[in-house]
Order: structure tokens, then C-alpha cells, then sequence
């Protein structure tokens, strides 16, 4: 795709050359509606170069026709929905290196929840989760400067940074009587996406914390360790709780992992050429045990593809809380300066037709998180919460939190707990059928 240029001061030409593609397109079929929609759209394009030439001409300084375009092109994005954006080629690239799970920074993800800086997740053993951050909080200020009206990409800009440089971060927690200031050292963010454990000696657990290039390979690493560890398992806890989502690629291969046949996920949009419907196949070393997969108000995207394609495979029990609802697909297209579109192209739809979309997954089993009693309330932040969000058919809301990390000790884990009690008595009522 070609640069966007100066040509567009005097757009006069671009809007005739689109109108007679326009037109080309439709055919003159003699539609009424079509003649219609080609008058509205000429006439807004014109009303916006009408606005752009008086601002070049009146406003109090001097403005970059450039700067005027992408503003112009940020407000078109924005206008979509909350996840839809312009990447500057800066963004782009610090994308493409978030997706490989390096980066500099502190660890959170962020949204704009009514106008507010909002943190969705702290990563896992990031600067952020370390010092205390946590979900549903709201960042008024970084570096003493108020973050009312500021853009996601704007607010990045702001928390990352390199190594050992610091960010003072100024934090209004639910029920805090006033706000809190963290400074919080930068630092390379290594994600590593997968971890694993075994629980009463046979029971695997693996924990994935979001969606990257080396997800899958990871995972089966994983499943291979365990296996070593245990012996024969009992069964697999595997642990998507406040993971953010990621690669689609990634949660299909990662659904493929534990499915010997059916479908994973279909990808369904406005362009057909775009739809797709993901299959497993059998590669003959898939577990063949009992698993639980859990489940909270952070578990989105990628995560939400995994557990819905288990669950309605009838392949593992889904047990925690409704899942955050993000059900859309985006595509990133690069244009010649570096710089990117990231645009909802699709949504998504599990094994059995359900539109995960402002919904969620809805666990087998619902089972809250049991907080310690010293511990605050934190307001779950969800897809159907987010201003401009494309629309499900039911909106739900849930509190709950994750525990900083799965621990040794999983009586402090009541979800994990849990998944744990619901394999050992799966095996018991197996062992009792197995008798007669």
C-alpha cells in the first residue's frame, strides 16, 4: 500500500478517482440506494476537506497536513471498536517483538475502561506484577502527568522504555480512600508463556500465560517433563486464568495438543476469503487422561479459543468463573512506511457454533477465587465493559482474582484445589466402574 502524501491537502482528485472506482464497482445498475450511498460518501469527503482546508488556513498555529491525516485516520480506527487500531511503525514493531515474548517495559496489560486507563493483568514475574498492580486498577498518572483522554498507543509509549530506567505510576485502587504512587524499574520482559508442576504425584499441572510463537513447542515440552515427573498422570490441570490471549495460530495448535480429531475454532467475517474452520488431527500422542482446565474473568482471546474447543469436544472439565467475552479476530496489514492497521476483520465461533463474543465461556463448574480476608474487592474488567465493544448476545460481569502464582501449598488456590479434588475423584469413580 502506497504512503499517505501531501497530495491529500488538495484531495479534489483522490475523491473524483474514487468516486468512478466507486461507480465502476457497483455497475450503474440504476439502484437508487447505491446513487444515494455514492452522494453521502462524496459529501462527507468533501465536508472533510472542507475542515481540513479551514484548519490549515485559521487554526492559531501551524499545522502538519501529516499530522492532521493520521489524526484523521486514528479517529476513523478508533471509531470501530476497542481494539481496532493505527500502529505508528514504532508500535508495529514493538508488536512484533511483544509476540516473541521479549520487550522492555514493566508487564501490564492496559485498556481504557470509561474514559480511564484501566490495568486488564499484570504478566506474570514482570516489574508490575512484582510491586503489587493488579487487575481493575486505574492509572491516573504516569510520571505525574494526568492520563485523562490518552490513547492506548500513547500510554505504551509512556510504559515502556529501557532497562532500569524507571516509571512513576500513580494508581486509584476500588474502595482506596486515595490514590498511590509505585515507581516501577523497567525491565526486559522474557515471557516465558508456559510453566509446569505435578500435584499428589500424578497430577500434572501447566499453567500458560499467554499466546506466543513458542506457546505450543513449549507445551509439549512441558507434557513430556510431567510425564517423566509422574509417571502415568491421573490427569492434567491446565491453568488459563488471567491469560491474556495472543496468536491464533498459537491456541489452535496448543487446542490440537489434547484433541485427536474435531473442530477447534471457525473464523467467520464479512469477507469469505478470510474464513477458515481449524481441524485436529490425530498425531497419535495426544493425553489420553482426565483434564481440567481453569478459568476466570482474565482468561480472553486465544485462551477463550482453547477452552471453548476442549469443552465442546467434551475433552476436559471447565471449572473457575465466566471468561472475559473477547470473541473477535484481528488482522494485521503493514503499509510501506513501517507502520500498520490492526483491524477486527473476523469473530470466532467454538466447536459447537457459540459466539464467545461480550459473553464468555461459562465454566462446567463455577467456582470462585477465595480471597484472603485482608484482601480487597478488585473490579473485573471484561470485553463487555469496554467502551465501543462489538456487541454478544448477553453480557455478563464476575469478580474474582488470581493468586500471584500457583503455589507449592495448593490449599492457598481453592480453584486449583479444586481441579486437583476433581481428578483424584475421577479416578476413584473409575476404579469403582472398573469393579463391576
Amino acid at each position: 500500500m502506497k504512503n499517505i502524501s501531501t497530495n491529500w491537502r488538495r484531495p479534489v482528485c483522490t475523491i473524483a478517482l474514487a468516486m468512478a472506482l466507486l461507480c465502476f464497482a457497483v455497475g450503474f445498475n440504476g439502484d437508487s440506494r447505491v446513487i444515494a450511498l455514492e452522494q453521502s460518501t462524496y459529501q462527507n469527503l468533501k465536508l472533510f476537506n472542507e475542515a481540513m482546508d479551514i484548519i490549515e488556513k485559521n487554526y492559531v498555529e501551524k499545522v502538519d497536513p501529516q499530522t492532521l491525516l493520521q489524526g484523521a485516520i486514528n479517529g476513523m480506527v478508533k471509531s470501530l471498536d476497542p481494539h481496532s487500531m493505527l500502529l505508528t511503525a514504532e508500535m508495529y514493531k514493538e508488536l512484533q517483538t511483544e509476540t516473541r515474548g521479549s520487550f522492555g517495559g514493566i508487564g501490564i496489560e492496559i485498556t481504557v475502561l470509561n474514559d480511564v486507563l484501566t490495568v486488564v493483568s499484570p504478566i506474570e514475574d514482570t516489574p508490575a506484577y512484582n510491586a503489587g498492580i493488579k487487575p481493575g486498577d486505574q492509572i491516573v498518572r504516569i510520571d505525574d502527568k494526568p492520563t485523562k483522554g490518552i490513547s492506548i498507543l500513547d500510554a505504551v509509549k509512556k510504559l515502556r522504555g529501557p532497562e532500569n530506567t524507571k516509571v512513576k505510576l500513580t494508581i486509584m485502587r476500588k474502595d482506596a480512600a486515595q490514590s498511590k504512587d509505585y515507581t516501577i524499574t523497567r525491565a526486559v520482559i522474557n515471557i516465558k508463556s508456559v510453566r509446569h508442576n505435578v500435584y499428589e504425584g500424578r497430577i500434572g499441572y501447566i499453567r500458560v500465560s499467554s499466546f506466543q510463537e513458542s506457546t505450543a513447542e513449549e507445551l509439549k515440552k512441558s507434557i513430556v517433563e510431567i510425564n517423566k515427573k509422574a509417571g502415568v498422570l491421573d490427569g492434567i490441570v491446565l491453568d488459563l486464568r488471567n491469560d491474556p490471549g495472543g496468536l491464533l495460530d498459537q491456541a489452535v495448535k496448543v487446542s490440537d495438543i489434547f484433541l485427536k480429531s474435531g473442530p477447534i475454532v471457525s473464523i467467520k467475517g464479512r469477507v469469505k476469503n478470510l474464513e477458515n474452520t481449524f481441524t485436529a488431527r490425530d498425531d497419535g500422542d495426544e493425553p489420553t487422561c482426565p483434564i481440567v482446565v481453569l478459568v476466570n474473568e482474565g482468561t480472553a482471546s486465544a485462551a477463550e479459543i482453547v477452552a471453548g474447543a476442549l469443552q465442546d469436544n467434551g475433552r476436559a472439565v471447565i471449572l473457575g468463573t465466566q471468561t472475559f467475552g473477547k470473541g473477535s479476530v484481528q488482522t494485521v496489514i503493514p503499509f510501506e512506511d513501517g507502520s500498520a492497521l490492526k483491524l477486527t476483520t473476523a469473530k470466532y465461533f467454538t466447536p459447537k457454533g457459540r459466539s464467545i463474543q461480550a459473553e464468555g465461556i461459562t465454566p462446567d463448574i463455577r467456582l470462585e477465587f477465595a480471597r484472603a480476608p485482608e484482601e480487597k474487592d478488585h473490579e473485573a474488567v471484561r470485553e463487555k465493559d469496554l467502551k465501543g465493544h462489538i456487541t454478544g448476545d448477553e453480557e455478563k460481569a464476575e469478580k474474582t482474582r488470581l493468586p500471584k502464582k500457583a503455589p507449592d501449598d495448593i490449599s492457598k488456590d481453592n480453584q486449583l484445589k479444586g481441579a486437583v479434588d476433581l481428578i483424584k475423584s475421577w479416578k476413584i469413580f473409575e476404579k469403582m466402574n472398573s469393579k463391576g
